[in-house]
């Protein structure tokens, strides 16, 4: 089934409607070059993405050298910002040398908001992301501060990136038993080149009703086909500001993720659609995501991007890409779905939950 890009979805248990295809911001504010945007270019983005129907934007205080991308977003929504839903987040340092200007404090957290309303021009955000896990601060203290700020109207909706599914679930629990506000999306990398995320966050997310935004849905451009087994030598030490050089330090360019975008390209050729939009589409049969965020730079690539809301994969392309990029299970998972299942039950047949 094909959708639009005003085909809103829930996020997660909250009722806040939001596009199936989030516009990410990460290129915003770094200047023209391997992997940003000009202002022009980050403009014409937003007008695209909202002229199709689009209403989901996600930023970050670091992003852009220490908030430009927020200053920047801010411009570009002037006069329409409430009709957008706007998702920022926190936890990143922006003051070097500074203990309390990073980390998943409340200090931290109650001056990057406040930071963050004065760069994007508006009086409250619509969902705050915990950046990333610190392994520092007392759940407790997070949940409350978070809560606070809702309370205060400073943000409506609250979310994690990049934490461990142990601490997002326990949180989670938390907050519903304390009847503090409880999270609605979770932020992690997932992709036909990343799905170790299978095997524990997003089974949680689901059952913990935070909706999954996949960030780097296309394998930071390995699953474009833009790379070939030329690209698996050592990166250039002297260009480590290019999209490839990351890549490569990351592990991103590697045989097996290759041999995954040379399966999606095969699919791309049989569907008649790109890559990129194959390996979008394919993100959005799980039923746990619920908007991946576009990391794109350019008009023509989110163009080509949002060309995956109207790509339908068969059974059998399905079935291709998933025993091509597949993750083995691990403990308790490889047990558990096995053979144990016959000394659980006694051969007898009980529905499982969906």
């Amino acid at each position: 089934m094909t959708m639009q890009l005003d085909d809103y979805r829930l996020l997660g248990r909250s009722g806040l409607r939001v596009s199936p295809l989030c516009l990410g911001t990460m290129t915003f504010g770094v200047g023209a070059g391997a992997w940003g945007s000009t202002d022009a270019e980050a403009a014409a983005l937003v007008d695209m993405y909202i002229a199709r129907g689009g209403n989901f934007i996600d930023t970050a205080n670091f992003y852009g050298g220490m908030g430009q991308s927020e200053v920047i977003l801010g411009k570009c929504l002037k006069g329409r910002r409430d009709r957008q839903v706007i998702s920022t987040k926190y936890s990143l340092t922006t003051s070097p040398g500074d203990p309390n200007a990073s980390g998943n404090q409340r200090k931290n957290m109650v001056r990057s908001v406040e930071d963050s309303l004065r760069r994007l021009g508006t009086d409250y955000i619509d969902l705050l992301y915990l950046h990333m896990w610190d392994f520092r601060t007392p759940v407790d203290e997070i949940l409350r501060a978070f809560d606070d700020l809702v309370r205060a109207g400073k943000i409506l909706y609250t979310a994690l990136s990049d934490t461990p599914a142990w601490q997002a679930s326990r949180m989670q629990a938390i907050a519903e038993l304390r009847g503090w506000t409880q999270f609605s999306a979770l932020q992690i990398s997932y992709s036909l080149t990343e799905r170790t995320v299978e095997r524990e966050m997003i089974p949680m997310a689901l059952e913990m009703g935070m909706g999954v935004c996949p960030w780097s849905p296309l394998g930071g451009g390995v699953l474009t086909g833009k790379y070939t087994k030329a690209d698996l030598g050592p990166p250039d030490m002297s260009d480590l500001g290019s999209r490839k050089a990351i890549n490569a330090v990351t592990g991103r360019i590697s045989e097996q993720s290759l041999a995954v975008a040379d399966v999606v390209r095969e699919i791309a050729g049989e569907v008649g659609k790109t890559p990129a939009q194959v390996a979008l589409a394919w993100t959005l049969v799980n039923p746990a995501v619920c908007s991946p965020v576009l990391g794109v730079r350019t008009p023509a690539q989110l163009e080509d991007n949002l060309g995956a809301l109207d790509v339908e994969l068969s059974p059998d392309q399905l079935a291709r890409l998933d025993q091509v990029s597949g993750v083995a299970p691990v403990f308790p998972m490889d047990i558990l779905k096995g053979p144990a299942e016959g000394m659980m039950f006694g051969q007898v047949k009980v529905q499982e939950r969906s």
